[in-house]
């Protein structure tokens, strides 16, 4: 895998698994099978790479003051999404973007939590957003079964 890189054969489980930074700038299922897994990647659907090389994602902006979602978006890096509470796409909103419930569901630091709305400081673009445009075409996602899901996103990739 390139000059000076790592080798199929000599590549561990901790270089092939799936880390928390890759939440939303590298899809977690669509990987090939066999001795390529996990060394390959796709991708997420939203995330874009930035002038220094860097994969960043999208987030919508909390607004301190009011507690108010905006319609600011902010694309952020891992190490930069580490120091900032992230609410779920499906958190509940009211019509003018506040959170419905007192307690949110949200990522802070690679773990999910819940917290205070009143913590919130971004929040994510989409639900999809951690998935690649492949795997974001299998219905039912999240009632699949992984191994299903990886032949399934290989197979849309086609």
């Amino acid at each position: 895998l390139g000059p000076g890189g790592l080798t199929r054969e000599r590549a561990g489980m901790e270089v092939r698994d799936v880390h928390y930074s890759h939440y939303g700038r590298m899809c977690p299922i669509e990987t090939p099978e066999g001795p390529n897994i996990g060394l390959i990647n796709s991708l997420s659907s939203y995330a874009r790479v930035n002038e220094f090389g860097f994969i960043e994602t999208p987030y919508r902006k909390v607004d301190i003051e009011t507690n108010t979602v905006t319609s600011q978006i902010d694309y952020l890096t891992a190490d930069e999404e580490d120091a900032y509470v992230v609410a779920q796409a499906n958190s509940r909103l009211d019509d003018n973007g506040k959170f419905l419930d007192d307690e949110v569901v949200c990522r802070f630091r690679g773990d999910n939590t819940v917290m205070a709305r009143e913590r919130m400081d971004y929040m994510d673009v989409s639900p999809k957003q951690v998935v690649s445009a492949a795997t974001a075409c299998i219905p039912f996602l999240e009632n699949d079964d992984s191994n299903r899901a990886l032949m399934g996103a290989n197979m849309q990739r086609q």
